[in-house]
């Protein structure tokens, strides 16, 4: 019989908000290990992307303010050296808020995978969520039930780390001064944010002034896009500080194995539970986070697979050793253009790709010059045949996702 004595709910931790990496921020919440918590997030861009019509929100996107992290969690017990074990028990959008958006950035804010290629200006497709199940108006004729994961999940750093990271992460930066996009995010103090108003101004100064950026993934696991930490995944962080200081946010609902321009980005509750390993960091030599994915990821057995090799067919024709980033690329500009054939714009398809549940794998670098990599998109996610026939394809009219209200494309 339900009761209140043994109907108790999970705590819910929230309004620990940070957008910057830094050992010094200081926990917002303490939590002990086995405690089953739920912590809430808003999305990466901290609401600056509205369900609409227009991409102007995209396009003038604040990118100082990002990501938007809920945390930092201690756990009790956890020291450096430690292993500190992450269960991902549940991971859904806000009840009121039950849709996403996937965007394309702009070349001078934010770029993408194709950023150059494209000289890409915003676009974006608003998906609505209906249970496991998403669908866009943007993108017509396709549904697909959604691997939900944190895009973005790590501890927090040491003081000698942090400095490593700015270290060669700054050099890089002097090495590439005038690339567009940037080939990195040095600390900058504008848009940096710590929600907690008891925090003494020197420390405060410190981390807006020096605290690194949560643009990349790095050693303590951070803005990794892996759609496979979906619930049921364990995940083994490397701990740097007392108490690891966990932080999360960049939920989506849905992406494949790589983001080109974003995934399905939504704001929603994930809920934790964690233990600790001692000493887990010389155990299991843990440079980088180790996880087990999750057992019910959705199954589609059917799919379409374009394979690409590192040579720039779609550019310039140049050819690459062993590249698999170039070998990657070429797959899939393969798959947008045959989706293109089926009648969706260069800007729909870019935007599905980001979208929906596509497996990448690295066929093989072993064979110079050319390193071959597939991307296998699911078939069962359109609504209408799309595989090849003697007759060719057939062409619908699928319309335009959310533009520039320029027009500019």
């Amino acid at each position: 019989m339900a009761t209140q004595a043994n109907s108790v709910p999970h705590p819910t931790l929230v309004k620990g908000i940070h957008n910057r990496w830094h050992p010094e921020i200081p926990p917002f919440a303490t939590v002990k290990p086995g405690e089953v918590f739920k912590v809430e997030c808003i999305d990466w861009t901290g609401a600056q992307i509205g369900n609409n019509d227009s991409s102007d929100d995209i396009r003038d996107v604040d990118l100082t303010k990002i990501h938007n992290l809920s945390g930092p969690i201690a756990v009790e017990g956890a020291e450096p050296g430690d292993c500190l074990v992450v269960d991902i028990l549940d991971v859904t959008p806000f009840e009121k808020m039950p849709w996403g958006f996937t965007g394309i950035f702009e070349l001078e804010n934010g770029g993408g995978l194709f950023a150059r290629e494209f000289k890409s200006r915003a676009a974006k497709a608003i998906w609505d969520f209906k249970g496991v199940y998403a669908t866009s108006r943007h993108i017509p004729g396709v549904r697909f039930a959604g691997v939900s994961h944190p895009g973005l999940i790590g501890t927090a750093p040491s003081a000698e780390l942090l400095a490593t990271w700015n270290e060669r992460e700054g050099g890089l930066i002097a090495e590439h001064a005038d690339a567009m996009p940037p080939v990195a995010y040095a600390p900058n103090p504008v848009g940096a944010y710590v929600g907690q108003d008891n925090l003494d101004p020197e420390v405060r100064k410190r981390i807006t002034e020096n605290g690194a950026r949560t643009v990349p993934g790095r050693e303590h696991g951070g803005n990794c896009d892996i759609k496979n930490l979906s619930r049921g995944s364990r995940c083994y962080f490397p701990v740097f500080v007392p108490g690891a200081n966990l932080s999360v946010g960049d939920l989506h609902f849905s992406q494949g194995d790589l983001a080109f321009c974003g995934a399905i980005e939504m704001a929603g509750i994930i809920t934790f539970s964690t233990s600790i390993i001692k000493g887990g960091v010389e155990k299991f030599a843990l440079k980088q986070p180790i996880f087990m994915p999750s057992p019910i990821d959705p199954l589609y057995s059917s799919k379409l697979i374009f394979e690409g090799i590192s040579v720039d067919y779609h550019g310039d024709g140049k050819q690459y050793n062993m590249d698999a980033t170039v070998a990657y690329k070429q797959a899939a500009l393969n798959a947008i253009a045959y989706l293109m054939k089926i009648g969706y714009t260069r800007e729909q398809a870019y935007l599905l790709l980001s979208a929906a549940p596509i497996e990448s794998h690295v066929g093989a670098v072993v064979d110079s010059p050319n390193a071959c990599v597939t991307l296998a998109l699911p078939t069962g996610i359109f609504e209408h045949d799309i595989l090849p026939k003697p007759e060719g394809l057939t062409k619908h009219d699928f319309g335009q996702c959310a533009l520039r209200s320029d027009g500019i494309v």
